[in-house]
């Protein structure tokens, strides 16, 4: 759930990288600012599955320590040390979704998956016989990694009739699936549209949102034509490559609260809705999708 926590963890573990002076220092110093962004995160409550008056303020705070955090980690040094490759900086945006939909999500059921998830794809059988195939399915489940999903762990298990071989597999399923990105372009808005109708091939209800710092898109692209739900681009700002966010005429926008409250919302409105569908729903409505 913590993945960014996680990743700095690795990295002050390393016996290989990042041992040299510099490293050590500027870790020990994201270390500090991080266990001060986690504690003031898990201090403050709230937003939850029910609608309160200071909802709005809430998030807003929590914005407020994510653009005071990102600032502090994404001074050059810090990014020229830890590049895109090390994740360090673009798994920020994953933990803060943790804290955001925490107490809305774990309020509605403790069992809930929150966080990063190993959901379910598809699945297919290759026993190696006939005679291996009667005693046992031999099922393949492929899985795909999320950013970001809140949804349910399943546990299911296949046996085949006559049989007392069991096979158990542990895999997810998402009803909000988050691509969490630093910049969107069109390859990466490409591969998520993929997956986002991947998913929904298998759960027809599921939501799939992307979430970026910032936009490289051209007006040539027509966003009608891809699979996802929504696409929040928090900074509203082009991407620039980042050796030039450091340039003195550079102005970079902060992370927007409200984006982040209409995001909220929409999930929230999602998770608390009536999902109800199919044929016989649709038909007393006289209408059906």
């Amino acid at each position: 759930m913590l993945v960014h926590g996680n990743n700095l963890e690795q990295k002050e573990n390393q016996q290989t990288k990042y041992r040299d002076a510099d490293s050590r220092r500027y870790l020990a110093e994201i270390r500090v600012r991080y266990n001060e962004w986690k504690a003031a995160n898990e201090v403050l409550r709230g937003p939850t599955a029910t609608f309160h008056d200071d909802d709005s303020e809430i998030i807003k705070k929590r914005v407020e320590l994510l653009n005071d955090y990102k600032d502090f980690l994404d001074q050059q040094h810090y990014a020229e040390k830890f590049d895109s490759r090390s994740n360090l900086h673009s798994s920020v945006l994953e933990e803060f979704m943790y804290y955001l939909f925490r107490d809305l999500v774990l309020g509605i059921s403790e069992n809930a998956l929150i966080g990063k998830s190993h959901s379910f794809k598809d699945v297919f059988f290759r026993p190696p016989s006939y005679k291996k195939m009667i005693s046992s399915p031999h099922a393949l489940f492929e899985i795909k990694d999320h950013d970001f999903a809140i949804g349910a762990s399943v546990r299911a298990t296949m046996q085949c009739i006559g049989s007392t071989t069991t096979e158990v597999y542990d895999w997810d399923i998402p009803a909000i699936a988050i691509e969490c990105k630093t910049y969107l372009d069109k390859t990466m808005l490409q591969d998520v549209s993929t997956a986002a109708e991947q998913l929904k091939q298998k759960n027809p209800n599921a939501m799939y949102i992307v979430v970026a710092e910032w936009l490289k898109l051209t007006e040539s692209v027509n966003l009608k034509k891809y699979k996802v739900d929504q696409i929040y681009v928090l900074r509203k700002q082009k991407n620039t490559d980042r050796e030039f966010r450091y340039d003195a005429g550079y102005k970079k926008n902060p992370i927007y609260a409200d984006f982040v409250e209409h995001c909220f919302n929409s999930i929230r409105d999602f998770l608390t809705a009536d999902w109800e569908g199919g044929i016989s729903h649709g038909l007393e409505r006289g209408f059906l999708i």
